[in-house]
């Protein structure tokens, strides 16, 4: 006995677990519906008013499975009801979807969602356009040549003031005077080598002959070897001679062709920068003169902005052209020596 009602103790625990699971019968051994009638009145009760439960058939499933109560019904007929929302009693694990999906939905004052996609996050003020950077680059090259081209006209017409460097402008008209007599003896330098090597050649040769003569001519052995030899000898030293030419000519050409033509790309640079330098500046001096607003202010402080930059970089060719100038007059009295191509 005292084992028997420590089991009913065991199961009395237990029951309020399996509840779920306990069917209820009458005294006559008979299943108990009262709650099935009352669960139907109660449904009777909350569905709409055209809707009877003649025409619904309600199924029942465990308390295991993920949806408590499925309703099929008939086909409607009567007074339409308005809607009414529908209440369902997710499990756990729906409700831990339905979470993770809320925390990826952003909900707009609209009440309208969109979903957030990660990555990253590009503000629209901080993308650079392509084109109009290419657009930005084209007016500004357009209006710095408008600029120029009414500087030089203006120079060529006597109406506009030019910076000029009186020095270093006589140097640079020097360079280019000297540049075409430096061509001119290359070009001479050069049909001399080629007549040379050609004289070198028949010397050679008529050396040759004179010494086949020498030993074919008995009568005249003596005078033949020496007139072998003397041609001979003039070929050597011709060919030392036509050594130092060519050597000559390879250091003008080097000093003409390379080293002259760098200081006068660096010339018209500078020449460039001294158009630009003048227009900036006679387009500051025009906004000077004039009337000084809230309209004008901001324009003469970007004119003097970019007239500023324009005299930098004018100084700064300038002193470019006086160092290259100086080390051409240097290199100059070393390429037109003749006696270090002998050495």
């Amino acid at each position: 006995m005292p084992s028997t009602s420590s089991q009913e103790s065991t199961m009395a625990q237990e029951s309020p677990k399996n509840s779920a699971a306990e069917i209820p019968v009458t005294s006559n051994g008979e299943v108990d519906d009262s709650h099935e009638h009352g669960f139907n009145r109660d449904l009777k009760c909350s569905l709409p008013a055209g809707l009877g439960l003649s025409e619904t058939q309600i199924t029942s499933h465990g308390f295991d499975s993920t949806k408590e109560g499925v309703i099929e019904a008939g086909a409607f007929q009567g007074s339409p009801a308005p809607p009414l929302p529908s209440v369902m009693s997710p499990s756990r694990v729906a409700a831990s979807r339905l979470a993770q999906q809320g925390s990826d939905l952003i909900v707009p004052a609209g009440g309208q969602r969109t979903q957030t996609k990660s990555g990253p996050v590009i503000l629209a003020d901080e993308t650079k356009n392509p084109a109009m950077e290419k657009l930005e680059l084209v007016r500004k090259w357009s209006l710095n040549t408008y600029k120029c081209t009414r500087q030089i006209i203006s120079e060529k017409l006597g109406r506009g003031s030019r910076t000029v460097d009186l020095e270093l402008e006589a140097q640079i008209d020097i360079l280019r005077d000297n540049k075409k007599k430096y061509e001119n003896i290359l070009k001479l330098a050069q049909t001399l080598s080629t007549q040379l090597f050609q004289m070198v050649h028949t010397q050679r040769q008529l050396g040759d002959a004179f010494a086949d003569l020498s030993l074919k001519s008995l009568e005249l052995h003596e005078e033949f070897g020496y007139n072998a030899d003397t041609q001979k000898l003039l070929a050597k030293n011709g060919e030392t001679l036509l050594g130092a030419i060519n050597f000559f000519i390879a250091s003008v050409n080097t000093l003409v062709n390379k080293t002259i033509e760098d200081t006068l790309m660096t010339v018209k640079q500078y020449e460039s920068a001294r158009i630009e330098y003048d227009a900036y500046r006679t387009d500051l001096e025009e906004l000077n003169l004039g009337p000084r607003d809230a309209n004008t202010l901001p324009k003469i402080e970007q004119s003097q902005h970019l007239f500023q930059a324009h005299k930098e970089k004018y100084d700064k060719m300038r002193n470019d052209v006086s160092v290259k100038l100086k080390f051409l007059e240097e290199n100059k009295a070393k390429v037109f020596l003749f006696y270090p191509s002998f050495k």
